[in-house]
């Protein structure tokens, strides 16, 4: 992979723009520790002194606590057209799952996925390949698939950690057409919303109109995507609502004016930034301000299309294409207003916005890495990934429903459970709570599971015991997990720690394997 490690990190926050907003603490940080410095020169009693000193002190805290958030998550980010090629047989490295830090949550957007009829149909039954790739391949570092969307050969894979999974809420996938007037879904986006531990994010896979001469296209069919598509959430109804938004994607954008022989010539010299201000959704930021929103890294890889089959060697065939960054991931924060926008917006009575107001949770941005990796080739274009680090002050950090295995667990004896509701939501009779094994690919990779209580619906902080029948448990034990279910929210709202089932005595006499329990266990 073209890795830089000595590119600078890029960053940005939502509490305002990263300049103005670090000049603005940095100089009242400054007038703070000035007026402390006069008190302690002035004041003559040793009392009055601490107590100046420790007021402004706890000022000074008080600031820095509003722009540095309390908690780190890592996110990778993955865009490729795969070009209706079916997967590669590793991924390893496209995941970065060597890498020292582990990330928290992977998003995974796909383009061009085969959406032949017959094939499209299976895939509507089943799992695609690409799915079953990436879920077998994340399942045993402990990521759960979240959701999922596809529309035609778009396809979005959320992947969480499974610590992380009761802290994703209000989940909502959507799509927008805009091939071939709109009726098929060969080009348009597909999208994923969710709330992380109380902050609003969307994540947009699009795939553009191609060829050089459509940029406006393109950024036309952007905007429309983002005008079109909503969601019911009531502060967050549109993509630009979202505290943070991803757009990534075979956004087709090309590299304008410069021959091929020019551009080929900078890329293999490794003189990227002759190529820069050609790229067109470059220049077609300097004209559109809803694009000069969305930040990007420096293009410091080789253009990812159009490559031979199998290939490092750029388009030989009788069109030999240019290259060009087609494949691309971009981000925006939605800021606060610096002072002088506040000042301006005073006497405008239509600004009723909880913007105004200091961000008490800010969500801070950096990408670490953003480049490509040319090893996988069974696409003409190669993939592009970013590894960013989310810092924020969580919300909230207290799942929904406490669920816990009460004793030793066998399949020699029944089980118990509890589970309490620890803040009121929309609970059912039809929950249910799900037994996991470790490793656990989605919501619906349970052994077995049983449904909640189901004559009255449980009170806060009510502890509910619930009997597991034997026979449901895995006569061979193992490390399991338990997840209690919401069928109104379709997603897992708490989770227990991991625990032990033995081995059941039938195991151990007659001498069974995972392979003799219907894979129960493989």
């Amino acid at each position: 992979m073209d890795h830089l490690p000595d590119e600078p990190r890029l960053r940005s926050d939502s509490t305002g723009s990263s300049a103005s907003q670090s000049s603005r603490s940095k100089t009242v940080l400054r007038q703070r520790l000035s007026q402390l410095m006069t008190c302690i020169e002035d004041l003559s009693s040793d009392d009055e002194a601490d107590a100046e000193v420790s007021r402004s002190l706890d000022e000074m805290f008080q600031l820095c606590g509003r722009f540095v958030p309390t908690d780190a998550f890592r996110l990778h980010i993955v865009t490729w057209n795969v070009a209706t090629a079916e997967p590669p047989e590793d991924v390893t490295s496209l995941l970065q799952l060597d890498a020292q830090n582990p990330m928290d949550l992977y998003v995974i957007g796909l383009q061009e996925v085969n959406a032949t009829p017959l094939r499209f149909l299976s895939d509507l039954i089943v799992e695609d390949s690409w799915s079953h790739l990436f879920m077998d391949t994340l399942a045993p570092k402990g990521f759960v698939k979240v959701t999922s969307v596809r529309m035609q050969g778009l396809l979005l894979l959320l992947f969480a950690k499974d610590v992380h999974l009761p802290y994703i809420r209000d989940i909502q996938t959507t799509y927008t057409r805009t091939g071939i007037f709109g009726y098929w879904g060969n080009k348009g986006a597909v999208s994923v919303r969710f709330s992380f531990y109380g902050h609003m994010m969307c994540f947009l896979n699009c795939h553009l109109a191609a060829h050089i001469t459509n940029a406006l296209q393109r950024v036309d069919e952007f905007e429309y995507i983002l005008e079109t598509q909503d969601f019911d959430i009531f502060d967050t109804p549109h993509v630009l609502d979202h505290k943070v938004v991803f757009w990534f994607g075979d956004l087709n954008f090309r590299i304008a004016d410069h021959g091929l022989h020019f551009v080929r010539s900078s890329i293999n010299s490794g003189r990227f930034n002759l190529l820069w201000s050609k790229d067109q959704l470059t220049m077609m930021k300097k004209n559109e301000p809803f694009l000069q929103e969305f930040e990007e890294g420096p293009l410091n890889f080789k253009p990812t299309y159009k490559f031979d089959h199998k290939s490092d060697t750029y388009d030989t065939s009788g069109k030999k294409r240019k290259p060009a960054w087609t494949d691309r991931i971009l981000w925006r924060i939605k800021h606060l207003p610096s002072e002088e926008e506040e000042e301006d917006e005073v006497d405008d009575k239509a600004s009723t916005s909880t913007d105004n107001v200091q961000d008490e949770y800010p969500v801070l941005v950096t990408q670490n890495t953003y480049t490509s990796d040319m090893s996988y080739g069974v696409s003409d274009h190669k993939p592009v990934v970013a590894d960013f680090t989310l810092e924020l002050r969580k919300r909230f950090d207290t799942p929904l429903v406490h669920v816990s295995p009460v004793g030793e667990w066998s399949a020699d004896q029944n089980a118990l459970l509890t589970y309490t509701v620890q803040e009121d939501f929309m609970s059912s009779t039809w929950d249910w709570i799900g037994l996991y094994k470790v490793g656990f690919k989605s919501s619906s990779d349970f052994e077995t599971f049983v449904w909640v209580r189901e004559d009255e619906l449980p009170e806060v902080n009510e502890v509910i015991e619930i009997t597991v029948d034997k026979d449901k448990i895995p006569l061979l034990g193992g490390e399991y997990v338990l997840g209690y279910y919401s069928t109104n929210m379709n997603r897992i709202v708490g989770l227990s720690e991991c625990f032990q089932i033995l081995e059941s005595k039938r195991a151990v006499t007659e001498g069974l394997d995972p392979e003799d329990i219907n894979g129960i266990n493989r």
